[in-house]
């Protein structure tokens, strides 16, 4: 895309927006596809084709994609190196099983060099969840424990055991968690549960809760933490710098297993590989996804060396893992990144942002945080800021605002989520913070007078 055409957008043609062909189309798939997300039913538009950083719908109109499909286009739509090595297998082999394949050789060996520590030990999948519950099979395989701790406002997908160990709540599973499941906080260092007398979280207070937690809130079968690195779901909350590293030296103490779910913080999106990599902390199983095939579905669990052989006890084949066209997707995505040194252009984007939205911050007081590690950032909205009382009318109308002005993107409540593919121009980022700014000022003025 040129700059001329880059400086066009967003480009809305039609008249409302969502346009009358995306109505319709979506008023005939609802008919009888059920179960939407909070970002469609407050926005439904219908999407027909996506370049780079463009997203293109029915009606014609072009919009910023500051969403990547969710965390997943991290390199931007329809990559020609990605598009042409899927397109490549599709033609020659899409499944064996498996069995191996020259494709899947040359992506485990690429695993094996890139990954930090001795991260040597893989398998494939074809989503998220499937990634997360086979690496909370390894934790119980390897160490023997059963019992399982995440952090309040985590998400770790929408199987049974992903769900136990999240927030979310339903009946399907007759609101009882999976046994062994536990909950307990951690840092948020906007809305720290435990605090120094000069008003900085207390990372130790968490770790001297977990000790208490464990000894009296469990059966003394603690497999693993499981913790998401920067929380998605729970609005782009980041930890201080000092938990991770205090997390892991309690966990080696109690002989507990720690596994990172990077399914939505990996392969570039935060700045690095793996995001626990900003701590110097590696995980002994981590869950890597959505942006590791950049839109095709291929995750991955990685362990280290010593619990690779407890792939051997949990079945871990699955029909569509590390098929031909998956392991291409996910090579490609890799070589991009490379390629085109988008990690650093990742953590230079970010910290464009976070520039930017703290100018944000002083103009518009119901703006109570902004924060960003990499291209993975969010703007957290209050009522007031000495309540920090959250401001959930406020972030469904943003949302919705943005979306017509031409900007694809995440609502979570009260929590603006950004995510824009790490191959995006500053211009177009800064572009997109201005229609967030223009949607905030028009929110504030019509909710707060």
């Amino acid at each position: 895309m040129s700059s001329k055409e880059e400086r066009a957008l967003p480009e809305i043609v039609s008249k409302t927006v969502p346009g009358p062909k995306s109505i319709e189309y979506h008023r005939r798939c609802t008919k009888y596809f059920k179960g939407l997300s909070e970002q469609v039913k407050l926005f439904p538009v219908t999407f027909e084709s996506g370049k780079g950083c463009v997203l293109t719908d029915v009606d014609g109109n072009r919009f910023i994609d500051f969403s990547s499909g969710i965390y997943v286009t991290t390199l931007g739509h329809c990559h020609p190196k990605i598009s042409e090595a899927v397109a490549k297998y599709a033609g020659q082999l899409m499944n064996a099983h498996d069995f191996t394949t020259p494709i899947k050789t040359l992506l485990v060996e690429k695993l094996a060099e890139i990954l930090p520590g001795d991260l040597r030990g893989f398998q494939l999948y074809d989503c998220g969840t499937a990634a997360v519950e086979a690496g909370l099979r390894i934790c119980r395989a390897a160490t023997g424990k059963h019992e399982l701790i995440s952090g309040f406002y985590d998400f770790h997908g929408k199987t049974y055991g992903g769900v136990s160990l999240g927030h979310i709540r339903s009946s399907a599973y007759g609101a009882v968690r999976a046994p062994g499941a536990h909950m307990v906080p951690r840092p948020d260092p906007y809305r720290p549960m435990w605090s120094k007398a000069d008003g900085s979280i207390d990372t130790d207070k968490y770790i001297e809760f977990y000790e208490m937690y464990i000894d009296r809130g469990t059966v003394g079968s603690v497999a693993a933490f499981v913790l998401e690195p920067i929380q998605g779901w729970g609005g782009s909350i980041i930890p201080p710098d000092d938990f991770f590293p205090k997390l892991k030296k309690f966990c080696e103490k109690h002989k507990i297993l720690l596994m990172a779910d990077e399914v939505l913080t990996s392969w570039g999106r935060t700045g690095k590989w793996l995001c626990m990599e900003h701590w110097n902390v590696i995980p002994d199983v981590v869950s890597i996804g959505k942006g590791f095939g950049n839109g095709f579905p291929v995750t991955c669990v990685a362990v280290r060396e010593q619990y690779a052989k407890s792939f051997e006890s949990i079945s871990a084949s699955s029909s569509y893992g590390g098929n031909p066209m998956a392991c291409a997707a996910a090579l490609a995505s890799t070589e991009v990144i490379i390629e085109e040194n988008l990690l650093e252009r990742s953590t230079h984007l970010g910290e464009v942002a976070l520039k930017k939205m703290k100018k944000m911050m002083e103009n518009h007081r119901i703006i109570g945080d902004v924060r960003t590690k990499g291209c993975l950032m969010g703007i957290e909205l209050v009522k007031d800021r000495k309540t920090k009382e959250p401001f959930n009318e406020a972030g469904k109308l943003v949302y919705q605002k943005a979306f017509t002005k031409g900007l694809a993107w995440i609502p979570a409540g009260h929590i603006l989520r950004m995510s824009p593919p790490v191959v995006m121009e500053d211009e177009m980022l800064l572009k997109g913070m201005d229609i967030i700014e223009e949607s905030i000022a028009e929110t504030e003025k019509e909710l707060m007078g």
